[in-house]
Parts: structure tokens; sequence; C-alpha cells
């Protein structure tokens, strides 16, 4: 891993990576490219305030970009961005450590960097842990969402340059009015690292990719009549555009934890044979449930039942789970006998509880879960 730096001869190169990518937490989640022409064109990436490095891994490829800026102060932050299809791969904690070094071997010898990030950001809040960075600051509604018209909570990270040159990590006494004593903070579920691939007999399970957008809706566009029936977004086929946009949405999403979407893979064949994820979950108790849709051409093999035997079994060991439920149409026969098979318990039925996919008619939803007592 290395920062190697940003040059006006490779204009081309960064407007290609801040358009082609989507960044779901920052004020813009999709810059157009005049965007990005003008902030070079004011001094927005090379200054003598800001420096832009490209973020390289091992093998020499650009996998993130990141922008050094309030040189000229004795405290500078950042802005780190890694592409969508290198994320959780380790990079970002990697990168931060390199920002680090280098504003700290600045001969104006910084007294800190700083950076900052939305609440619910978890998954960069987890980068600037691993990093050493200490979270400092919890602003309150301080973070503007454009695309959302509403304000999140803010969090603010740093890291000291005593800190950084003994490798230590000194956290903030909050409590410092009331107890001299350092207190140690619960880690919420949401933000613990868990595997974003695992396997059974014969799938491969795994996060979303966005390269796996084209082959998502080949399946999908070949399961067509039979999603159609169930699925509220397959009333009509998808473009291949939008399918790609939902996969982008589900890879931030995953990140961020806000919704866990999985891909089926076969093992002995590597082909894409579904999705599945855990959904609405509830990190409190935790609970989660368990959705999935099967590509028509793979029904009748018992593929969907060992996923989804196996998400449970994950939920248990992985997030520790106190309770999976499964959710469908009361009429969704196949639905039902797989939950049936893995031995959920039908704990009710609701009348009258949803819409029908198409919108035209009232339904009823079925309710099983299985409990880790």
């Amino acid at each position: 891993m290395r920062l190697t730096e940003w040059t006006m001869e490779e204009q081309e190169q960064l407007i290609h990576f801040m358009t082609t990518n989507t960044w779901p937490f920052h004020g813009n989640s999709n810059p157009a490219r005049d965007i990005i022409e003008k902030m070079i064109g004011e001094g927005g990436y090379e200054s003598d305030e800001v420096k832009t490095f490209w973020v390289e891994n091992d093998e020499e490829a650009k996998v993130g970009i990141v922008k050094v800026f309030d040189l000229q102060d004795e405290i500078p932050l950042f802005d780190l961005r890694i592409a969508e299809n290198h994320r959780g791969h380790g990079y970002g904690p990697s990168a931060l450590k390199k920002v680090a070094e280098y504003v700290f071997s600045l001969p104006e010898k910084k007294i800190r960097v700083e950076g900052h990030t939305r609440q619910d950001n978890f998954a960069m809040r987890k980068t600037f842990e691993r990093a050493g960075f200490v979270k400092e600051g919890h602003l309150r509604k301080a973070w503007f969402s454009p695309k959302e018209g509403s304000y999140y909570d803010a969090i603010t990270y740093g890291i000291t340059r005593e800190d950084f040159v003994a490798g230590t990590t000194t956290p903030v006494m909050w409590d410092d009015q009331q107890s001299s004593e350092l207190k140690v903070n619960k880690k919420h579920i949401s933000m613990r690292e868990f595997p974003d691939a695992f396997e059974s007999e014969r799938l491969l399970i795994r996060a979303p990719r966005v390269e796996d957008a084209p082959i998502v809706w080949e399946s999908i566009r070949a399961s067509y009549k039979a999603l159609k029936t169930w699925m509220p977004w397959a009333q009509t086929l998808p473009k291949v555009e939008e399918t790609t946009e939902s996969t982008r949405q589900a890879v931030a999403d995953f990140i961020t934890r806000k919704d866990l979407r999985l891909h089926i893979f076969l093992k002995d064949t590597g082909e894409f044979i579904g999705s599945t994820g855990f959904h609405r979950m509830n990190w409190e108790i935790p609970k989660v449930e368990i959705g999935y849709w099967l590509d028509s051409r793979h029904e009748g093999k018992g593929y969907m039942t060992e996923a989804a035997d196996r998400l449970t079994e994950f939920a248990f060991e992985e997030f520790g789970a106190k309770r999976v439920e499964i959710r469908c149409d009361s009429d969704n026969v196949r639905s039902r006998a797989i939950a049936e098979r893995l031995n959920f318990t039908l704990e009710g039925i609701l009348k009258q509880d949803s819409m029908s996919a198409d919108g035209k008619s009232v339904r009823n939803t079925c309710i099983y879960a299985k409990i880790n007592e």
C-alpha cells in the first residue's frame, strides 16, 4: 500500500474515478463531470492548501483517492474515498495510516490530523479506529444530506503527533467532570467485524459487488415471470442500468449495515443462482429477517433451503441473534415450504397486512421464526 501524488496530467483519471463510483455519505453521492472539473480548476485538488494522492495497492492498482487539505494550518483535515469494487478489503485503514505518516513528516510539525464522518457511516468509523484514530466529538444534527433533505449527527476522529510517534491510542475521557477513570464503551453489534462471505455444502454466499450487476440482471430476466408474482420491484423487467444502480446501493447498504443483501453462487461452477440476505435488522435485540429469491432455472434442487439454513446458522453464530424471521405471503407456497423444512415456527398470520406485489389487492402475511435460546 502506498500514496502516490496526483498530478494535473491525471485530470481525466480523477474525473473518471469520482463520477463512476457512488459516495453515499458525502454531500453529493453522484458528482457530475462539470462539478469535478470546476473543483480542479479552482485548486480544490492541488494548491498550497491541498494535496491529493492516489491510494495504490501492492499490485499498483489505484483503489482510492485521498485529499489532504488545510495544509497551512497546524491541524490538517482529509477526505478519503475508496472505489466501490475495492471496499471491504482493508485499504481504508492502511491509507489513513499513510495519511498520518505524510502529515507528521511535514517540516511544519503538524499537531494532529482529523477527519469527520456521518454518525451512521459505520464502515468509515471502523476505518478510523483501525488506523489508530480516536473518537473526539459527537456533533448533533451537524451533517446535512441534500439527497435526503435531512440532518444527521456527525462524528469527529483525530490522531495526535504524540500518539502516532509512540504507536499508542489515548482515549478521550468523556466523563472528566465526574470520574478520573476511563470508561470502555461496548461496541455496537452493527459495528463489529464479521465475514462478508461464507459457504455451505454446495454454495458460496457473499456480499454484493458492483460487477455482479450483469449476471444478476440476466437471472432476473430469466426468472421474471415467477418473480413478478411476489416481488414489488419485479412488476416491470428492470433495465440493466437499474439493476446496476440497485447493486451499487446494496454495496453501500452492506458497508453501513443498513441492509445486508447477499448473492448466492454454486461452488462447483461459480454460477450466480439467486439472492438472499438479512433485512429489517434490529441490532439491539438482535434479530434479523431472511429474504430470498431464486433463479427459476435452479428450482427444485434445494439450493434456497440450504442457503436459508446457512444464513440462520450465521445469524446465531456471528450476530448472536436471538431471533431469525422469515415473512412471506400466505399464498407463497414455495417460500412457506422453506421455512417449514427448516423447522421455523409459524407464529401467526397477519390478516390483510400488506399489499400484493402488483398493488391491486390486500394480502395476508405469514410470520415464521426460529429462536436462539
